[in-house]
């Protein structure tokens, strides 16, 4: 028989074991991004590929700025953060502090539903329905731009600020509200100065999740953002996000070629802006815990 201790041991191990297999997948990933990526800069320089203007990698000599890419993933990013965390934050103020627990069971399964939802879908979705609404609307040539793949990322990155968003708030402890509510202050006064204060650093962490969750989407901003590599003015123009770009020429690029190893290149460049999101997150996080623990 197994004491207790052992069994604690062997879990313990167990658990350390798959971290560790995670930690080495991630990081044979990672090594064979930067295999294929970066042997680019023999053909160009790194300055010259993060800030060129022009994507042809087909002409002779090929042309490998990938600025209107980065500017096409910015813009659609920008759109979406703005439909996702006015709407996201409120909604999860709305769960958490105002929706009795009926509607609060029925529509808390239903955001977390939405988050499972595969991207082709939405990317449909954008293509039949808001695409021939953004063109009616401004009267396009097309309705594929940057402000239709905003709008369905701003949909799709919702429900994941909903839910961190929803999920700090409910953290809140009780004795927070309950001190307010005493000194005769309002539910919704409560909601605004007391408990969306205290759960800063959870709602803030769920917007820039959110922000992640729309620049790293492919499917759907392949589908319905246009497609056209130049640097837009406004979001009624087409654009092509980086991950758009991957996806659409990755079949197209011969194995070895200076085509292939610049659109790894591209992936690099989006691992580093994810790793920076990451990172922003965890500090904007651990920043706000510290500054409210002292307040508070």
């Amino acid at each position: 028989m197994i004491s207790r201790k052992g069994k604690d041991l062997l879990i313990q191990n167990l658990f350390l074991f798959f971290a560790s297999i995670s930690i080495l997948v991630l990081f044979l990933i990672m090594a064979f991004l930067f295999k294929e990526g970066l042997p680019i800069i023999e053909v160009v320089s790194p300055l010259r590929f993060l800030f060129g203007k022009s994507w042809y990698p087909t002409y002779e000599p090929p042309e490998f700025g990938i600025l209107p890419l980065i500017m096409g993933s910015v813009a659609v990013t920008l759109g979406a953060i703005t439909i996702a965390i006015p709407l996201g934050v409120a909604t999860a103020i709305y769960l958490s502090e105002v929706a009795n627990l009926r509607v609060k069971e029925l529509l808390k399964p239903v955001i977390e539903l939405l988050a499972g939802v595969p991207s082709v879908v939405y990317g449909f979705f954008g293509l039949v329905v808001v695409a021939p609404w953004i063109q009616d609307l401004f009267d396009l040539p097309t309705g594929l731009t940057a402000l239709t793949a905003s709008i369905m990322l701003g949909i799709m990155a919702s429900p994941t600020v909903i839910s961190i968003s929803e999920d700090a708030l409910s953290s809140v402890p009780i004795s927070y509200r309950e001190a307010s509510l005493a000194l005769g202050t309002t539910k919704w006064h409560t909601a605004i100065s007391v408990t969306v204060p205290a759960a800063l650093s959870g709602i803030c962490t769920a917007c820039i999740l959110g922000m992640a969750r729309a620049i790293e989407e492919t499917m759907t901003v392949l589908m319905v953002a246009g497609g056209a590599a130049i640097i837009p003015t406004t979001l009624l123009q087409p654009v092509r996000p980086m991950t758009a770009n991957i996806i659409a020429e990755m079949g197209e690029a011969v194995h070895g070629s200076e085509h292939f190893h610049a659109l790894f290149a591209i992936a690099v460049v989006l691992f580093f802006i994810t790793l920076a999101l990451n990172l922003l997150a965890d500090y904007i996080s651990h920043r706000f815990k510290e500054t409210g623990s002292a307040t508070l």
